[in-house]
């Protein structure tokens, strides 16, 4: 169960590294916006720079923000050299033309992870393009009053029935429990927000009984 952490600030990333169960960062447009204004490339090179000091290589998802496919191909090459993060990963939206992105990319020996996917079609497109990343986004499906789980599921059989290479990332998370059920519909990978990530570890019961335990034992240590 492989959890990332979808956020550009770095106090959040910093702490979930501290506790040792990341296995990777995601970042896109609408996050890096939620962060106080400043250079864009130099802030991911922060992020990057986290990765590092906690001598982790983790896997790093930038996207590009261009509208046009060769625009694209530039600003992915762009980032990769400004940024200069070993295992740096470009964020592709699927579309006709970005899947030329895509191919292009992946021969220029770049990885890519194709994003904004709400269907298996969409993600078997971009797996026969060689994205090493196909990300679905649970909670936009949900928005939509469509089941999320079948299409993470068929992806999943799809692609390992096909010797693809292709990680699924399941992201968009609204609630904890969905990192779990997008894990047992077969997620490679899921990825969400501190406040998700957080909650996993908390139940009432959990409170109760450590509570219980301390209580017991400072009454016999009296």
């Amino acid at each position: 169960m492989k959890l990332y952490l979808d956020s550009a600030n770095l106090n959040e990333i910093d702490e979930c590294l501290s506790r040792g169960f990341l296995a990777g960062v995601t970042t896109n447009p609408s996050i890096l916006s939620k962060e106080p204004k400043t250079d864009f490339v130099p802030h991911i090179r922060k992020i990057a720079d986290l990765l590092r000091d906690h001598g982790q290589l983790l896997p790093l998802s930038v996207e590009v923000f261009a509208r046009e496919a060769e625009d694209m191909v530039a600003q992915a090459h762009d980032l990769v050299n400004r940024i200069e993060y070993e295992n740096i990963n470009i964020k592709v939206p699927i579309g006709w033309d970005e899947l030329g992105v895509i191919a292009q990319l992946v021969r220029d020996g770049i990885r890519v992870n194709c994003t904004c996917l709400f269907t298996e079609a969409q993600c078997a497109l971009a797996a026969n393009a060689n994205a090493t990343y196909v990300s679905i986004f649970m909670g936009r499906l949900k928005d939509v009053h469509c089941d999320p789980l079948p299409v993470i599921s068929n992806t999943r059989r799809m692609l390992d029935q096909s010797g693809s290479a292709a990680e699924i990332i399941v992201g968009s998370i609204r609630h904890e429990r969905d990192i779990l059920e997008a894990h047992l519909a077969g997620a490679h990978i899921v990825t969400a927000g501190a406040a998700q990530l957080r909650k996993m570890t908390q139940h009432p019961q959990t409170t109760k009984s450590v509570d219980g335990f301390l209580s017991d034992f400072e009454q016999w240590l009296k």
